[in-house]
């Protein structure tokens, strides 16, 4: 059995135990994302993490950069919520998973803002594409009214 993300759920069955979700787990880093300056703390612990692990500064650029776009997501249009850095190792491999969490108004059409150029705001439309194409794995859930999810890994290469 694969622990890969789905591409994109609406919908999702509940995860495996590997995403340490709702856990004490010391691999696990919670930040709140309420303010701008949030944002950059997010950043600047991803960076952090990164480099712990030993990310190249290319494959840190690409995380950065998504974690940037989830994070401003989750302010602009979900009124704010929580990141979560997590360390992933599945066999050999290692990587961070990020989630971004909020109890915003939910994306009425998934596949529409998957799309790039497409925006409900001021913005380029990139961010939820753009970090899905910067991300190894990517999955979002999102119900109207409730809130979205949106999870990405990034795998250290070999």
């Amino acid at each position: 059995m694969s622990n890969a993300l789905p591409s994109v759920v609406a919908q999702a069955p509940p995860l495996p135990e590997i995403y340490f979700l709702n856990s004490p787990d010391p691999l696990t880093t919670e930040l709140p994302l309420k303010t701008d300056e949030d944002v950059v703390r997010l950043r600047k612990q991803l960076r952090e993490q990164l480099v712990s692990i030993g990310f190249s500064l290319i494959e840190q650029t690409k995380m950065i950069t998504a974690a940037s776009e989830l994070a401003r997501n989750t302010l602009r249009y979900g009124g704010g919520g929580c990141a979560r850095i997590l360390e992933r190792r599945d066999g050999t491999r290692i990587g961070i998973q990020l989630d971004f969490e909020d109890k915003g108004p939910g994306i009425p059409d998934v596949q529409l803002a998957l799309t790039d150029g497409y925006t409900s705001g001021g913005g380029l439309g990139l961010g939820l594409s753009g970090s899905k194409r910067l991300s190894d794995e990517f999955y979002i859930e999102t119900e109207i009214g409730k809130g979205t999810l949106v999870k990405i890994v990034k795998w250290k290469p070999f």
